[in-house]
């Protein structure tokens, strides 16, 4: 089995606004980085698109060491979270919903296929590859060719904001 490390960062800016993810893929003696920015977003998306980007760009079960910054993302995997909520229908405590559920359900499933070891790093803490991601990330949400995230358009339009994650 094929071991990689993978380096993810999401940003947004004016959190909902323009966003990006950013992620650098390390395997052996290769590279590879991959970005794609968004016109209106939030952070804590960008940060769970870019995992699950990540990992559905892998065409084979790997190993894989994951690293991020965004305890967003690790913590609900390690602590559990995660399929708590997906037993509770995508509702936490009191019948709370989850936030980003579209994204979450998707992680979920891709974890199935992968086996991931999830890293927390300090962010903008002198990491050459979370430093690297971050970078791509802002590029990517300031540039041209920004696509629309549809499933956080379509809440802000039906006023279900609340299910997102401001």
């Amino acid at each position: 089995m094929k071991e990689i490390s993978i380096y993810t960062d999401g940003a947004a800016k004016n959190n909902p606004g323009r966003g990006g993810y950013g992620i650098v893929f390390l395997f052996k003696e290769q590279r590879k980085e991959m970005s794609a920015g968004f016109r209106k977003t939030t952070n804590n998306r960008m940060e769970l698109l870019a995992v699950i980007t990540a990992l559905a760009a892998l065409k084979e079960e790997c190993k894989v060491d994951l690293f991020s910054d965004s305890k967003y993302v690790i913590e609900p995997i390690e602590k559990g979270w995660l399929q708590s909520w997906k037993k509770k229908n995508w509702k936490r405590g009191k019948n709370e919903k989850v936030k980003n559920p579209d994204l979450w359900i998707r992680l979920d499933e891709l974890l199935k296929k992968q086996q991931v070891t999830f890293h927390w790093v300090r962010g903008h803490d002198g990491n050459k590859e979370n430093e690297r991601c971050d970078v791509l990330a802002v590029q990517a949400a300031e540039g041209n060719n920004l696509q629309i995230d549809e499933v956080f358009e379509q809440s802000v339009k039906s006023g279900r904001e609340e299910t997102l994650d401001f």
